[in-house]
């Protein structure tokens, strides 16, 4: 199975609420929602229904009905992994409704600055069904206690939850009435809570300014190793960013590897260190172009203002990849709100030479390399979600499945020999930075600032142990 495969069909359910479809996503304009004889908010429904434990549902499984077309914007679409998809199986969502009617509420990007899903809702409860069911199934979730939500205020913002499942189901395709349960885990459990997480960092960014100031746009680091998904998570959160009025960029210090002709230098000056042969670890970056490209990025505060973003492609050369020509680079808008940088060594830090010479003499100058990495990446993160994994070896299986799908996209890719190879030459730097990396977070994070999420093989996160 392809790694995008495999990360979809490990995505959650479709939400409770049926949005009928969406017009002018791009201009956030309007939201058609259908609801089954409403007369309160899902918000209220849980609140007045689930905390008074008076409830009477309708019988479990049941389901709602979702068709908002797949519109995708370019800054998630030209990051999102191909063959995404639609599942199969056997899924269960969580409503039925009865009759249907369609609402069609006005929806302002001031409005969604402030975060008020809410208030874009009919404020009339959905009368449908096991709104109960999908209550506990959030509030079950592993990341739910790490993040500080409660069952109360889960029940508030039950409403937010709907929305962003619904969002999520039709950027990934999926078919709302057969969502699997790992499809549910990773909406319900992963990429809606991370959301949630990077709304409550954005306010806080923002509250530090004064009204009328430039707000420049808060840069949010995913550390997380090869493979297990962060680019597929850090594309739904542009996607939710972008149809919900703010505007984001995605980065990725892949982004910002050495051209196909400075790493053949790069190699030359290194002979006999696989660790510098091909792209990848410490010294294999155009640091003064990150500088350059990241701080371009924090100035897109006003209207108007437009910024190419640089992007690699790692099909150029049989594998060995090459920076794109700019003439494929993505165009963003300012005022940005976000701006989300992915990368598998972000927020590395070096470590005494003892250190990294006893896991590996190659990685002495890689360690070297690295002390220059905080000016030209970590200091431009103002947050951090940290992704665990227990055992670096399951990158190679990631790996593996990411080059498949690339393969049978048309695109060309590495064989299974090349593959294995290329990751042997990743893992020293995980086994000397990650311990490190997990035990202290990134170099200027606070617990304020930093969520850490373990994931599991099947790259749904869990309770930590």
């Amino acid at each position: 199975m392809g790694m995008a495969a495999l990360n979809v069909a490990s995505s959650p359910p479709s939400p409770l609420c049926s949005f009928s479809s969406i017009h002018s996503l791009n201009n956030h304009d309007y939201y058609n929602i259908n609801h089954a004889n409403c007369s309160h908010s899902a918000s209220e429904w849980v609140s007045t229904k689930v905390n008074k434990n008076n409830c009477k549902f309708l019988p479990f499984p049941c389901s709602y009905h979702s068709s908002v077309p797949s519109t995708k914007p370019k800054s998630a679409v030209s990051r999102m992994q191909p063959n995404l998809s639609k599942s199969g199986g056997h899924g269960c969502s969580w409503i039925q409704g009865n009759s249907i009617h369609v609402h069609q509420i006005p929806i302002s990007s001031k409005n969604w600055r402030r975060g008020s899903v809410d208030s874009a809702l009919p404020s009339a409860p959905v009368e449908v069904a096991s709104v109960q069911n999908f209550f506990e199934y959030i509030c079950a979730g592993p990341l739910i206690g790490k993040m500080g939500l409660t069952s109360d205020t889960i029940a508030e913002s039950i409403d937010k939850w709907i929305l962003y499942g619904s969002l999520l189901s039709r950027l990934f395709q999926l078919n709302d009435m057969h969502l699997t349960d790992p499809q549910k885990k990773r909406f319900y459990h992963y990429y809606i809570p991370v959301f949630l997480w990077c709304e409550n960092q954005i306010s806080k960014h923002a509250s530090q300014f004064k009204d009328g100031e430039d707000i420049p746009p808060l840069v949010i680091g995913f550390s997380a190793p090869q493979g297990c998904g962060k680019t597929t998570l850090v594309s739904a959160l542009a996607h939710l960013f972008d149809v919900t009025g703010r505007k984001s960029a995605t980065i990725s210090i892949d982004d910002f590897y050495l051209t196909a002709e400075d790493q053949g230098k790069l190699r030359e000056a290194n002979p006999g260190n696989s660790l510098l042969e091909l792209r990848g670890n410490a010294g294999s970056h155009d640091l003064p172009f990150s500088v350059e490209t990241l701080t371009s990025l924090c100035k897109m505060t006003k209207e108007g203002m437009k910024m190419k973003l640089p992007r690699y492609d790692k099909s150029a050369y049989s594998g060995k990849g090459d920076r794109a020509d700019p003439s494929a680079w993505p165009v963003v808008e300012g005022p940005l709100t976000v701006v989300l940088f992915e990368g598998w060594m972000l927020g590395f830090t070096p470590q005494p030479v003892e250190a990294v010479r006893a896991v590996d003499p190659q990685l002495e100058i890689v360690n070297k390399n690295l002390e220059a990495y905080y000016d030209a990446w970590d200091k431009f993160v103002d947050a951090w979600a940290v992704i665990k994994i227990q055992d670096p070896s399951c990158v190679y299986q990631w790996r593996l499945q990411a080059e498949i799908a690339m393969r049978e996209a048309g695109k060309p890719g590495m064989t299974d020999e090349e593959i294995e190879d290329f990751v042997s030459r990743y893992l020293p730097a995980y086994k000397a930075y990650l311990p490190v990396l997990y035990g202290e977070g990134p170099k200027g994070s606070t617990p304020e600032n930093l969520l850490v999420i373990e994931i599991d093989e099947g790259r749904n996160p869990i309770l930590e142990n």
